[in-house]
């Protein structure tokens, strides 16, 4: 595998050793392993994929507001990036390793103390080179008093294109701070992703997250909200359409680590062919985190009788003043529901297509008015259209 050649400050070059040292020492995670149990690796190999640059575009903020490559703010603002870089996702395993020793490009989003970013910033990176390994960063600073929107999306071209894609998200929400943050993809079929994504969330902060899947072919993504203020807040919506042999993997912490905090999780996926799903979720209420109020839920809709998905919710309490609930459920598509479509003249095919956007149009509902809501909506719709 080539090496990375962005050059940068010694306490990057000495991070890249690191990075490269522990990829030599971690091996790939078996379906032994905890987390990875539904996720089955032993077709990666990663050797067959070259380390390549991102194809990038970015969009929107403000004057006040910084959003630029990694590789520029490498030189614009280095002690911002050694100071955050890196502070929420630890190279703790393989894939953060690779990342650590590889990344030759990311976005950094820096919003300064009270500054309101008006325009919404969006991040689109294209992954349509065969046999390329892309390894990623997005960093997002919000300091005191901050408010800002970003939607980065991920996507491809063709379905055929067979490739990895390996990102690192840290997003750090600071004190009565407010980001309302979309990731979204739609990458070929055949590629492989891994994403390791962690906020924090300061004191009455709010975090308004946002996560749709519709591409991949395997892989893991890994979401992870630590309430880390007092009265701080976090609302995690997350979608998954799934055709064909895909398998999708989400794998979600909720993390109350103050008093008085607050998080709010819902998955919905839908599944078409042979196309699997797994989603894990936690609530980890720390010692000392009183008044936690926390719930989640993942609602799977299966649409063939070779689809299949597991939801796995867990708690892990260690106060005792808290409210914490969760749900999970899979099912098929209505019959009933069916019945009552075709009785009023929807054909068989309409009446499935008008189920299935009504279970996905509660995932629509929890993004807020606007541009980019409306956006959304329109994927969804044309994911749909691909797997119905």
């Amino acid at each position: 595998m080539a090496e990375a050649t962005l050059t940068g400050p010694d306490w990057l070059a000495e991070r890249r050793r690191n990075g490269a040292s522990l990829v030599e020492t971690l091996e790939l995670p078996t379906r032994k392993v905890k987390g990875w149990e539904f996720t089955d690796l032993r077709g990666l190999d990663l050797d067959a994929y070259e380390n390549a640059p991102a194809e990038v575009e970015i969009s929107g903020g403000s004057d006040e507001v910084v959003v630029m490559r990694l590789e520029e703010a490498l030189s614009e603002h280095p002690d911002l990036l050694r100071d955050r870089l890196g502070s929420l996702v630890p190279a703790e395993d393989p894939f953060v390793a690779r990342n650590e020793a590889n990344w030759t490009d990311g976005v950094l989003v820096y919003v300064p103390r009270n500054v309101v970013c008006e325009e919404a910033i969006k991040v689109r990176l294209d992954l349509d080179s065969p046999g390329a390994a892309v390894h990623w960063r997005t960093l997002i600073v919000l300091e005191e008093g901050a408010q800002a929107e970003v939607w980065e999306h991920y996507g491809s071209e063709s379905d055929e294109t067979d490739a990895m894609l390996n990102t690192v998200v840290e997003l750090s929400v600071g004190q009565n701070a407010n980001l309302h943050y979309i990731a979204t993809q739609d990458i070929s079929e055949k590629a492989w992703l891994f994403s390791s994504q962690r906020s924090e969330v300061e004191r009455d902060g709010k975090l308004d997250w946002a996560a749709l899947g519709f591409g991949g072919g395997n892989g893991k993504v890994r979401m992870t909200t630590n309430l880390a203020g007092q009265g701080s807040e976090a609302r995690v919506t997350g979608g998954y359409a799934g055709g064909n042999s895909q398998h999708l993997d989400y794998d979600t912490l909720q993390e109350h680590a103050a008093e008085d905090t607050f998080s709010d999780l819902a998955f919905r996926g839908v599944l078409a062919n042979s196309s699997t799903a797994v989603w894990r979720g936690m609530i980890k209420v720390d010692e000392g985190a009183q008044r936690t109020d926390a719930f989640q839920e993942c609602r799977n809709m299966l649409l063939s009788p070779d689809a299949h998905a597991d939801a796995i919710p867990g708690l892990e309490i260690l106060a005792d003043d808290v409210a914490c609930t969760h749900a999970a459920a899979i099912a098929q598509v209505d019959k009933d529901q069916l019945f009552y479509l075709n009785s009023r003249g929807l054909s068989e095919e309409e009446g499935r297509s008008l189920v299935v956007e009504g279970f996905l149009q509660a995932l629509v509902e929890r993004l807020g008015e606007g541009p980019v809501r409306d956006e959304i909506a329109a994927r969804i719709e044309a994911r749909l259209d691909e797997i119905l």
